[in-house]
């Protein structure tokens, strides 16, 4: 058994770790439960938000980008151009190729979307925390952004 100082400093970090990776997977539900996704999959959800962050792309292009095979990526662009959420048109430099876009329709859904679950969590802080609550949130979020910046 190790009986260093850093090992209940290393349980507690483990733990802490655990703790908050359990709860934001579970914030992550709440935010999900709280707009319209539809019935889309995952996958098609993430071909949508990088359609979105990254604009149009060839099929190609978005299965590499998702990690997807080209015929995979094939299937699942039909299934939401048959949706309505995105339109495909010729590549001008490559008349074999296809440009897939969002459509303005669907746009609009993503905004609805984020829109709904902003004010869920603006609602819930407001209903759930005090002002004092409130700046230890402020504070987390500050030290949960430390985490992720490079």
């Amino acid at each position: 058994m190790n009986d260093s100082p850093e090992s209940p400093r290393m349980a507690r970090v483990s733990a802490l770790a655990e703790d908050l990776r359990l709860l934001i997977g579970r914030l992550k539900r709440r935010l999900r439960e709280q707009s319209d996704r539809g019935d889309l999959p995952p996958s098609q959800v993430a071909i949508l938000l990088r359609l979105e962050k990254d604009g149009p792309a060839t099929v190609s292009s978005l299965a590499r980008s998702e990690g997807m095979r080209p015929q995979s990526m094939s299937s699942a662009v039909a299934a939401l151009e048959a949706a309505g959420h995105v339109t495909g048109r010729p590549d001008p430099d490559d008349g074999r190729q296809t440009i897939i876009s969002l459509t303005d329709a669907c746009r609009d859904w993503i905004r609805a979307g984020r829109a709904a679950r902003q004010d869920w969590l603006s609602r819930t802080i407001t209903a759930r925390l005090s002002p004092q609550e409130q700046d230890e949130l402020a504070a987390a979020v500050g030290l949960l952004k430390r985490l992720i910046d490079d």
